[in-house]
Order: C-alpha cells, then sequence, then structure tokens
C-alpha cells in the first residue's frame, strides 16, 4: 500500500473512532439524564424504577396532607382517579399548592414504594393541567367506565344492541 493511502487511511480511521466515541458519550449523558414521567396507577403497579429519578404527578387527594411538627417535611397522596401514591416532599411547598389541586413531582422511590420529592410544581391557573396528568386522568376515566373487557358498565343489555 502507498504511504499516503496508507496515512489517509489511518486519519479516517482515527476521525471514525472518535466520533463513535463522541455520539456514545452523548448517549450515556442523556440516559442518565432523561426523566420520565409515571402516573400513580404505574408507580402503584411497580412499573417506575426505584432509587431512579423520574416525574410523577396527579391530583392532590382531599384530606391527605400530613406536615410534621419538628421540620418542613410534608406527606400527601396524588390519585389518578384509579390509584394513588404517597408523596413526601420536604421543603417548602409553592403557594398554589393546595388539596384537589394537580401536581407534577421530581424526585425518586425508595424501597417501600413511597415517593420521595425533591421538587414539587403546582400547577398556575384553575384551567391549567399538566398534559401527562390530563392525560393520565382520562385514561382512569376510560377504564372505569369500559372495564377490562372494552364495554361499557353502565348500559343494560338491551342497550348494548
Amino acid at each position: 500500500m502507498h504511504p499516503q493511502r496508507k496515512q489517509k487511511l489511518l486519519i479516517i480511521l482515527f476521525m471514525l473512532g472518535g466520533i463513535s466515541l463522541a455520539v456514545t458519550l452523548m448517549l450515556v449523558a442523556l440516559k442518565e439524564n432523561i426523566n420520565l414521567f409515571y402516573t400513580p396507577s404505574q408507580i402503584a403497579e411497580g412499573e417506575a424504577p426505584k432509587h431512579r429519578t423520574i416525574r410523577a404527578g396527579g391530583m392532590v387527594v382531599e384530606g391527605s396532607v400530613r406536615r410534621a411538627d419538628d421540620d418542613l417535611t410534608v406527606r400527601f397522596d396524588v390519585s389518578d382517579g384509579n390509584s394513588s401514591v404517597t408523596l413526601s416532599f420536604t421543603g417548602i411547598l409553592p403557594d398554589l399548592f393546595r388539596e384537589g389541586q394537580g401536581i407534577v413531582a421530581m424526585g425518586k422511590i425508595n424501597e417501600s414504594g413511597e415517593f420521595i420529592a425533591s421538587e414539587v410544581l403546582a400547577k398556575h391557573d384553575e384551567n391549567y393541567m399538566p398534559p401527562e396528568v390530563a392525560d393520565a386522568m382520562e385514561k382512569a376515566k376510560l377504564e372505569k367506565k369500559y372495564g377490562a373487557s372494552g364495554k361499557s358498565s353502565d348500559t343494560s343489555p338491551a342497550e348494548s344492541y
């Protein structure tokens, strides 16, 4: 092989190796920093990974907010209409946080299945709901109405013809 051709081939091989290494590092960094959204039903069923940062959201269950006496820890339940999961947050909650309102929290699930939130976001007005929470709530309503069979549970046999 001619020396110039051999040198060009080595340069191309080093460039391809460098590009491959850069793409691999980017994909690893993206995979580690991605925060997927899970509904309370998915968390209750065990679909959400433990000890990995995720987002969860739903409606704060009425009467479920419990504040610690000695620190800023707050525990509350969040529901999507089917299931509810307990969230724990230490810090100052947003001003718009209250029972019956939609929230999205970022945090990790511990071994006992409790969601330990590092950040809690409350919706900013009465008309807004995070898209993931709205989709989860709509899906829960459809599952309650139609059940697993796909047929409406509130119709009589005569109406099904």
